[in-house]
């Protein structure tokens, strides 16, 4: 009996060591898995730790990544940057893109206002002028006639006044009757009125008063029509010539010229966002002509119709250009604040990743060398932040730096 123990407990042991010899070459086989081991091992540890700190401070607990870590070496530490999460000011705004073009309701066409033969042109396309700056002169017939009728005009009433002051002279010594002088008084007052209404249409031309002075003074015809800028600003069209003959309202007119102190930014937003935009919102704009300069600006009109083929709303704003700079054409990118500005939890850029399914994470750490990755709802993004909807809570360690090496190190410590 004795005996059969002994054999019994000797196979026993045999049995064991054959299972430990064999456990012992299984794990010496799979020595190259030692980090697939402990990856395991943290990850159940990081699980339990997780639902711990979800209980404690109301972290979400159903996301599978919050159970995976990683625990980085020192020389590892360096590529990392670790911070609290802090906060940022977020505006509520929208881009979009338009183009630059003059100001419609400050350009004017410029019509001669009688008819007549161009004699010479003073401006070119893109000249600046000055409000009453000559911009071309006109042989007029209608000026010539106008100035005909003065020189008559003050031909009758240097004649009425003379014969006026000699009846006055014969009245006094009754040589003439008083009927005589008081006809003459009337010669001269009618004559007096022509020669007044005779320099007010001479003067409808745009001629000076020394002008027309000269005019009646000397008996001299000038049948030159001056032509002059009606506003300040830039020449934008040109369809003159010398000897071209020009009819007062007849298009093209011989020249354009807009005033280019405010210009248009027009452009076409999206239906949805349409309701967003009042008109005195006001508007960033930038040109890549100057891509360091913000041009002001404010929304002047909104469009009332929506366009069926592209859904989408005009939208125009005057932009300030003080210094002449913007140019019809231009491509701009503007931002419009819709919105007052809201205070959120932040993480810089580089500490979100953008994991392979869409899903937006970070790394926390609370040791700052065991790091576990979190899944974060994201939102607007301003000055190199993205706002935090859920996921964190201020004060909390996260890598602001070197998220994306803590998930390629966790990809390949998967594998």
């Amino acid at each position: 009996m004795l005996s059969g123990k002994k054999s019994a407990t000797a196979g026993a042991a045999i049995a064991v060591a054959v299972l430990i010899a064999a456990g012992g070459m299984y794990i010496a086989g799979r020595s190259g898995e030692t980090w697939k081991l402990w990856l395991n091992v943290t990850t159940a540890n990081a699980t339990a730790a997780d639902a711990d700190s979800a209980a404690t401070h109301g972290t979400p607990s159903g996301d599978p990544l919050t159970a995976q870590s990683v625990e980085l070496s020192e020389t590892q530490l360096a590529s990392v940057k670790v911070e609290p999460v802090g906060e940022h000011i977020f505006p509520i705004e929208k881009a979009a893109v338009g183009s630059i073009d003059f100001n419609e309701e400050m350009s004017v066409q410029v019509f001669t206002p009688y008819q007549g033969r161009i004699v010479e042109l003073f401006g070119s396309v893109g000249d600046e002028v000055n409000k009453g700056q000559k911009l071309f002169t006109i042989d007029s017939p209608d000026l010539i006639q106008a100035e005909s009728t003065l020189i008559a005009a003050a031909g009758v009433l240097e004649l009425t006044t003379r014969t006026l002051a000699r009846l006055k002279q014969l009245y006094e010594t009754r040589a003439v009757a008083q009927k005589d002088l008081e006809q003459a008084i009337s010669d001269q007052q009618t004559a007096e009125g022509a020669f007044k209404a005779a320099r007010d249409n001479v003067r409808l031309f745009g001629k000076t008063e020394a002008e027309i002075d000269l005019v009646a003074s000397q008996r001299r015809l000038d049948p030159v029509l001056v032509v002059p800028s009606p506003i300040a600003g830039r020449i934008t069209a040109r369809n003159a010539a010398p000897g071209l003959f020009v009819q007062p309202g007849n298009a093209p007119a011989p020249y354009a010229v807009a005033d280019i102190s405010t210009m248009w930014m027009l452009a076409n937003v999206a239906e949805s966002d349409s309701p967003l935009f009042r008109v005195g919102q006001e508007v960033r704009v930038k040109v890549m002509a100057f891509p360091d300069r913000v041009f002001q600006g404010k929304i002047s009109t909104i469009g009332a119709t929506v366009d069926p083929n592209t859904h989408r709303v005009m939208v125009r704003s005057e932009i300030d250009d003080p210094n002449h700079e913007l140019r019809p054409g231009m491509f701009a990118n503007f931002v419009i604040r819709t919105g007052d500005p809201v205070r959120a939890i932040a993480v810089p850029l580089d500490g979100v990743v953008r994991e392979g399914d869409g899903t937006m994470t970070v790394w926390v750490t609370t040791d700052r060398r065991r790091f576990s990755k979190r899944t974060v709802g994201i939102g607007l993004q301003r000055d190199g932040y993205d706002q935090i909807l859920e996921g964190l809570r201020p004060g909390e360690l996260i890598a602001t730096t070197g998220a994306l090496f803590l998930s390629n190190a966790l990809t390949s410590a998967a594998r």
